[in-house]
């Protein structure tokens, strides 16, 4: 099927791009928590958006994990996802949360980019959301869908056309940002749209909506990662290790403190605890070992 070839296709380039992380996924594989080592260095700038995959950074920030890893982080949330990944690309900040094909992109343009860890993989929290009347992707065609254009969930689009023969021709594409994208398929303005985490929370709202294509649907098709700029990942390993480090910590604290866990991320997300649970099943979130398992090799220096 369609779905599947995508998601081995995208595995493939997720490998390519984690080629020299895995020397700061082994290095830290099978340690616990490091204590900091003299003075933190520079403030290191991280970017993050709306996604149950990256809420976890929100944790580390309010209990205090990052500087248990001797690392000084500034993090930054953006309302708009688009805006993070221009931020990171321009230099703007030192490593962004972001998805696998948004990364492509930005490398494409031009960026000098490193994937340094896999956050999560989707499994449902990316939808397609239509009015009712509209049963499933073929009757799309000659709709209005909204969607924030060439970004993650134009890619979801994307796949479930092609499944369908069809492509953004056949559809009333409108391009607006996640956000607006929601609250205007909530509104009437469109028959439906595609949104992530927690936008779909706002679109399900409408009477009578319904996912008609899910991330569930397309394994592997959309891994969510830390992104760095090659330059910090160059002249900063250290710092960008702390961050590996307070990732799988902040990952235990979050199994071992599960409510106050779940109210922080609700919080960030500006949905309640109830809504959130229902993501827990679309984001998969990966463990130490699962990042090990998706990173090449490293390649050996010569002799």
């Amino acid at each position: 099927m369609a779905s599947r070839r995508a998601g081995r296709t995208t595995r493939t380039l997720t490998s390519a791009l984690l080629v020299g992380a895995l020397a700061l996924l082994t290095a830290c594989a099978g340690t616990g928590a490091t204590e900091p080592t003299g003075a933190p260095a520079a403030r290191f700038t991280l970017g993050f958006s709306a996604w149950p995959g990256w809420f976890p950074w929100q944790v580390a920030a309010e209990q205090g994990l990052f500087a248990k890893h001797g690392i000084d982080v500034d993090l930054r949330y953006f309302d708009s996802y688009t805006d993070s990944i221009n931020a990171l690309a321009a230099g703007v900040i030192d490593g962004n949360s972001q998805t696998l094909n948004d990364t492509l992109s930005s490398v494409s343009g031009g960026a000098r980019l490193s994937v340094v860890l896999v956050n999560d993989n989707s499994t449902g929290n990316d939808k397609i959301i239509a009015r009712d009347g509209i049963k499933d992707i073929s009757d799309l065609r000659g709709q209005k869908v909204a969607v924030e254009q060439g970004a993650v969930d134009h890619y979801l689009l994307q796949l479930a056309l092609a499944e369908s023969n069809m492509t953004d021709n056949d559809i009333e594409l409108t391009p607006m940002l996640t956000d607006a994208a929601a609250a205007a398929f909530v509104a009437g303005q469109v028959d439906a749209v595609a949104a992530f985490a927690p936008f779909t929370s706002t679109a399900l709202q409408r009477p009578g909506s319904r996912a008609i294509a899910t991330s569930a649907e397309f394994p592997g098709a959309i891994p969510d990662h830390l992104v760095v700029s090659a330059a910090v990942r160059d002249a900063r390993p250290d710092d960008v290790q702390a961050l590996v480090d307070t990732w799988f910590d902040t990952l235990r604290w979050i199994k071992e403190n599960p409510e106050p866990a779940i109210e922080i991320m609700a919080r960030r997300a500006g949905v309640s605890t109830a809504d959130y649970r229902t993501y827990d099943n679309g984001t998969t979130i990966f463990t130490r070992q699962q990042n090990i398992e998706a990173s090449p090799p490293a390649p050996r220096p010569p002799t």
